[in-house]
């Protein structure tokens, strides 16, 4: 079981939601909580800095600490509803950098998707990105849309017997091990990829067999079509509520310029889904 959960806590509009899920799986696991907020230094354009005073800056540094203190309410008040042990943090600094340190003494993090409309509010272009490359630990990243009063129920494991895939499935074993029914889907399989067992999937459902999961292997063959659309399809037909997948196989760089599933599902992501890299 989890005996630790970090989350971020901040001022956007889907704090609220984030925070319930990372609450409900802290109930689920009976571990401790740890809401982070962190102040963010003020984004102020250099060709700008000599022209902004002291007044403005601190100004808001005084709005981040109201928006910290509301932030606050909102947490303590989900944890202490779901009868969850808690904690509360508040510190400064670069988002991703900050609740990557946190996360290291933690079993897991939950953050949010970023939300292109409120970029200040999320740690900006950087997050989660940066944070799940360098956390060293699972990353739940949950919708900026939407409400989620389950997760964990129906799992789907996007499988591709890569290393990162291979972390994210050994990360979740907690939570897998609760859910009501798990589903492992391989898109366009590698018959190189295969240990033991020539049908796809095969081999990772008897590993979990082993860890007392019961799972079910799928696999499709689309070469013509996006393999993150088509995760996401399958995950909507079949009421998944959590996606479990490895992250940036390939460089992130690269999916920046090129496309890959990963940037793909941050951008388009319509449950949480649990990423290790």
């Amino acid at each position: 079981m989890l005996k630790d959960i970090t989350v971020h806590v901040d001022a956007g509009r889907a704090n609220g939601a984030r925070v319930d899920v990372a609450c409900a799986l802290a109930k689920a696991q009976g571990a401790r909580l740890v809401g982070v907020f962190v102040i963010t230094p003020p984004d102020i354009p250099p060709y700008l800095e000599s022209q902004v005073g002291n007044e403005v800056i601190e100004a808001q540094h005084e709005n981040a600490r109201a928006e910290a203190h509301a932030a606050k309410a909102v947490f303590e008040k989900a944890a202490a509803g779901m009868g969850v042990e808690h904690e509360w943090r508040i510190t400064e600094g670069i988002t991703a950098d900050v609740l990557a340190q946190h996360v290291r003494y933690s079993d897991m993090i939950v953050v949010g998707q970023n939300d292109p409309d409120e970029r200040l509010f999320t740690g900006g272009g950087a997050m989660p990105d940066e944070l799940i490359m360098g956390a060293g630990r699972p990353v739940l990243v949950v919708p900026y849309v939407g409400g989620y009063p389950t997760v964990g129920s129906h799992v789907m494991i996007a499988w591709d017997a890569s290393v990162q895939a291979a972390r994210a499935v050994k990360d979740s074993l907690d939570i897998l091990r609760q859910a009501q029914r798990v589903s492992v889907m391989v898109i366009n399989p590698d018959s190189n990829a295969a240990g033991g067992n020539p049908l796809p999937g095969a081999d990772l459902a008897t590993y979990l067999a082993r860890h007392g999961i019961t799972v079910d292997a799928q696999h499709i063959n689309a070469s013509d079509i996006d393999p993150a659309n088509m995760l996401l399809s399958r995950a909507a037909d079949e009421g998944i509520d959590l996606m479990v997948m490895g992250a940036y196989g390939h460089a992130r760089w690269r999916e920046i310029v090129m496309g890959g599933v990963t940037r793909e599902f941050l951008l388009h992501m319509t449950m949480p889904v649990l990423m290790a890299h």
